[in-house]
């Protein structure tokens, strides 16, 4: 038998066998309940599958390739079929996963990305081996291990530069105003994917903390940075962007700004029984007022801890309404090294309501990419919940922010020099010249220097246009010039002192104090009444 066609008979197994894993699911959750009929007709749609592809394989136009069909067509497409968080991920992606999940990877520690037609480097992550070695962003990779990069996509390059541990790998590097290519030799290291990848104190006893993820180090991560900022006089804590992950760290984080055997979360299924989250440890007193950002891209373990915060009055939401992901995934390893993350349950906010929003008559597509504002903050018809202190919030779409903000949307100046990498290019020209120390701010010779940049690259722009932008280029350029010269935390930090969103949430710091005072005068006020008169 050719390769070709026992590797088509595998995957048409593995496909039988995913389908009949997940019937055997579905009849437990059913409690045994399916009929000799159900299962028969089981099995007269899996025949059909075998037919179907059968006659596809010997009849396509072209040679049929497996993995395209069964990995990327037939389970995924079954699994979408049920909602749109299932899925089946093929070894590379089940791998990627894992990794996201550990928080850590092996190898020289920088981000590459493409720029006319060539890979070049976004920005070393500090003190792994690419920083040391003293690649810098916008350095162009044209070979690993001398191979070279050209017409290889950006993710080709990023697997070459990875490997175990201790392993060595050559790298050669194409730097603007260095004649001849510059060689390095790096050995590979764990590199840490931080999740808390920026926090300072942004104003004196008021801290700073961005959350990007939840994988296996991000509780501890955001324990660290308490832990360093100290006696808090508030908090800024930033889940804009923040897609999810892992439900534990989740808990875990939210376990840090709660009280004790405060409820953070619960879940349950179809037939599965209620599993309820509860601070083990809580905040120790620390009321401190919090701010939480949010957007519409904040998900999943991201919305839990923010309805928790939400729920309990423990400080104010603002921002957009969020994503709405509160489908439970459990991730079954298969074969081959594969994986399927099945929806099993729902989360629900402590006050019982339901994370998920509706995902029925709109497409996949749609539904990550197409939402509609107004769709997004309509409570019509949403169940309506309390909070603690009898605050009114709404389920089934999100989290609906206390305080709404909506999103900054860029002037036509704004869109054509990011589209340019305008500050990216400027930035990388300018530290090579004149070596900025961080007590660097940008001046008007700076700013007639970027003009410059903009015209000998024949970027379009106005003298109105710059002027109308001032404080955003001074604030993007600053950024970007901190990011080559000093790392990708150091740039993070200028970003986040001039953020609209950020400004306004300190701001607000004073609102979420009185809404903690006030949320606890209220439910003492309530344990005070006798049960007889309630």
């Amino acid at each position: 038998m050719a390769r070709s066609s026992r590797r088509s008979l595998f995957l048409v197994v593995f496909f039988l066998l995913a389908c009949g894993f997940l019937g055997i699911l579905y009849a437990q959750r059913s409690g045994q309940q399916s009929s000799v009929a159900g299962d028969s007709e089981v099995k007269d749609s899996l025949k059909q599958f075998t037919d179907v592809y059968s006659v596809v394989e010997e009849n396509y136009a072209e040679r049929v390739n497996p993995d395209k069909a069964i990995y990327n067509g037939a389970i995924p497409g079954m699994l979408h079929a049920l909602d749109p968080h299932s899925n089946f991920f093929d070894p590379k992606s089940y791998a990627a996963m894992r990794e996201d999940q550990r928080g850590k990877y092996y190898g020289v520690g920088m981000t590459v990305g493409p720029r006319n037609n060539k890979v070049i480097v976004i920005y070393p992550f500090e003190g792994t081996p690419a920083f040391k070695a003293g690649i810098h962003p916008g350095d162009a990779i044209i070979a690993v291990d001398g191979k070279s990069t050209e017409n290889m996509s950006t993710s080709d390059v990023a697997d070459m530069l990875k490997g175990p541990k201790g392993t060595t790998v050559h790298i050669s590097i194409k730097r603007e105003g260095v004649e001849q290519p510059m060689e390095f030799t790096l050995i590979r290291d764990e590199i840490p994917r931080f999740s808390v990848d920026v926090h300072f104190m942004i104003r004196p006893g008021i801290g700073y903390m961005h959350v990007n993820g939840f994988n296996e180090t991000t509780e501890h991560e955001v324990s660290d940075a308490l832990d360093q900022f100290g006696d808090l006089k508030g908090l800024i804590l930033d889940l804009r962007d923040n897609p999810g992950g892992l439900l534990s760290e989740g808990v875990g984080v939210a376990d840090k700004f709660l009280k004790k055997g405060q409820l953070i979360v619960s879940h349950h299924g179809r037939s599965s029984p209620e599993k309820r989250y509860v601070a083990q440890h809580g905040n120790g007193g620390k009321d401190y007022p919090i701010v939480v950002l949010v957007n519409r891209l904040t998900a999943s373990a991201a919305e839990i801890v923010s309805g928790a915060i939400q729920d309990h009055d423990r400080g104010l939401i603002v921002g957009e309404v969020t994503f709405g992901k509160g489908l439970v995934q459990t991730v079954y390893p298969l074969s081959e090294n594969t994986g399927l993350a099945l929806t099993t349950a729902h989360y629900y906010t402590p006050s019982g309501r339901l994370i998920q929003r509706d995902y029925s008559n709109i497409s996949l597509y749609d539904y990550y990419y197409s939402r509609d504002s107004a769709e997004s903050s309509n409570t019509a018809n949403r169940e309506v919940k309390l909070t603690d202190s009898g605050r009114t919030e709404y389920g089934g779409g999100g989290i609906t922010p206390d305080v709404p903000i909506p999103p900054v949307k860029r002037n036509h100046l704004q869109e054509t020099l990011l589209q340019h990498y305008a500050f990216f290019n400027f930035a990388k020209r300018y530290v090579v010249d004149h070596h900025p120390t961080k007590s660097f701010e940008v001046d008007d010779e700076t700013l007639q220097e970027f003009r410059k940049s903009l015209d000998d690259s024949s970027v379009p722009y106005t003298q109105a246009e710059l002027m109308d932008n001032d404080e955003w280029l001074r604030s993007s350029i600053k950024a970007e010039i901190f990011i080559d010269a000093f790392g990708q935390s150091e740039g993070m930090k200028v970003r986040a002192e001039s953020d609209p969103e950020v400004v306004k949430g300190l701001e607000l710091l004073p609102q979420a104090k009185a809404l903690v005072d006030n949320a606890r005068k209220i439910i003492a006020e309530h344990n005070a009444v006798p049960a007889f008169n309630r």
